[in-house]
């Protein structure tokens, strides 16, 4: 028999990501976004052990607790917290409950598993032979098909700037013109392969997991929070049609991705970027499918591409396969965890809570900035940032209109304070939402 976790949580996405973590090793879960729903459930559930969250929106974690212990003895409780951090707030909720244990955010999921395997034992995993859905096969990222976009990708400005970690967890940050990564060429190109030597072949999600999934509508910044604030190791597949994507994170840190979209190839992202010109590309694929090499290697050995810019430009367009993602409104998701990291030669460093703004900014649409920030709507300061104000690039302007986003004005009124275009602002607002810097009023 499988024994039942309850875990409390107001990162719908990252309740998601700890229930796949808990039931892979065979236990059975049931989760609440809020405190009241989970004091319901530990009535009927009769959880064997609780994880919460110390700040939900409608009751203090301690209260959750409190209740818990009233409706199941004893209880054994793990709390969670991003804001009340240091010993003083660990040892009050030692004292309180005695044998709980208190993790700060962003925290190690693989510590806290460790820790609820100590005081509940797992059961048996169900299903460990069998795939994990009726539709895992179809995440398998083939690489050697080109697939091409129903939807006409829009350019794409990337920074100049690049941290990539090599050989011996050597970190270099390198520096270039700003880029922009112009609309994808038309047709695929025969012969153009990544220049890694491990990206090649079929990329297939691990089999034996249970994997969280759902549908990826606007909670793609959740689920890379969701990685992050539990320092998770693994893939977030994504898929919209025949297009498949793959970001592969290491401990919290987006680090790589894949992808099966023509136009995400590293010859036809040189030609976006305006490094090669197409007929350049084409001439360098046919020589490349003819002797069996790598297109990136031909290009190097015409003087086209430096040996030394090569690493820069892998590591710009695995960063324009992630921010690309920011765009899709519909689509399917699958996170899956792993011990180690997919090995490849260069690892993106780049902050994810930053990574998110710069995504929404990019390519976030007018249409679905207002919807996601409604002229009418108050915000507020939120209680529980998922990252802190001083992890997060802000531009002068931001800095300076955030504290004016105190529920007082409505997003109009913020809107005609900033004295920017409209779309800026609204695309600062909806990354302030979905790092959790901001909150929305209950009514």
């Amino acid at each position: 028999m499988q024994p039942t976790i309850l875990v409390v949580d107001d990162n719908k996405e990252l309740v998601a990501l700890l229930t796949s973590l808990f039931e892979d090793v065979g236990y059975r879960v049931v989760g609440a976004n809020k405190g009241k729903p989970a004091v319901e459930l530990a009535k009927t559930e009769r959880p064997a052990l609780a994880v919460i969250d110390v700040l939900l929106p409608d009751m203090m974690g301690y209260h959750v607790a409190e209740a818990l212990r009233g409706a199941v003895p004893n209880l054994p409780v793990v709390f969670m917290s991003g804001v009340f951090k240091g010993s003083r707030h660990s040892g009050e909720a030692m004292t309180r409950f005695p044998g709980s244990v208190y993790l700060e955010k962003p925290f190690d999921a693989k510590k806290l598993l460790e820790h609820v395997r100590s005081q509940v034992p797992p059961g048996a995993a169900e299903g460990d032979d069998a795939p994990t859905h009726p539709g895992q096969e179809d995440f398998d990222v083939e690489l050697d098909i080109d697939v091409e976009d129903v939807e006409e990708q829009e350019a794409m400005e990337l920074t100049g700037r690049i941290r990539v970690t090599g050989g011996g967890n050597i970190t270099a940050e390198l520096q270039g013109a700003t880029l922009t990564a112009g609309k994808p060429m038309s047709g695929p190109v025969a012969g153009d392969r990544p220049p890694s030597a491990t990206v090649s072949g079929v990329v297939q999600m691990p089999r034996g997991v249970r994997p969280a999934q759902g549908a990826l509508t606007d909670n793609l910044p959740g689920l890379i929070s969701a990685f992050y604030l539990s320092r998770e190791t693994g893939e977030l597949y994504c898929q919209r049609g025949k297009v498949k994507k793959v970001v592969y994170f290491e401990t919290g840190q987006p680090v790589f991705a894949l992808s099966n979209l023509a136009a995400d190839r590293f010859g036809q992202f040189l030609v976006r970027v305006g490094k090669i010109r197409p007929e350049q590309l084409q001439d360098a694929a046919v020589v490349a499918a003819n002797t069996n090499r790598r297109t990136g290697d031909i290009l190097v050995e015409r003087g086209l591409l430096k040996d030394t810019e090569r690493l820069y430009f892998v590591g710009q367009q695995v960063k324009s396969i992630i921010y690309s993602l920011f765009g899709w409104e519909e689509g399917q998701y699958v996170m899956t965890f792993r011990e180690k990291a997919r090995a490849e030669s260069i690892k993106l460093d780049i902050f994810p809570g930053n990574l998110i703004v710069r995504g929404i900014k990019k390519l976030y649409k007018p249409e679905r900035l207002s919807r996601l920030v409604p002229p009418e709507e108050r915000l507020l300061p939120s209680q529980q940032p998922a990252y802190q104000l001083h992890e997060i690039e802000l531009e002068k302007w931001e800095a300076s209109l955030l504290p004016r986003l105190d529920g007082t004005r409505t997003n109009a009124e913020i809107i005609a304070l900033a004295g920017k275009p409209e779309h800026q602002v609204r695309a600062f607002i909806a990354a302030m939402l979905a790092l959790q810097v901001l909150e929305r009023r209950e009514v």
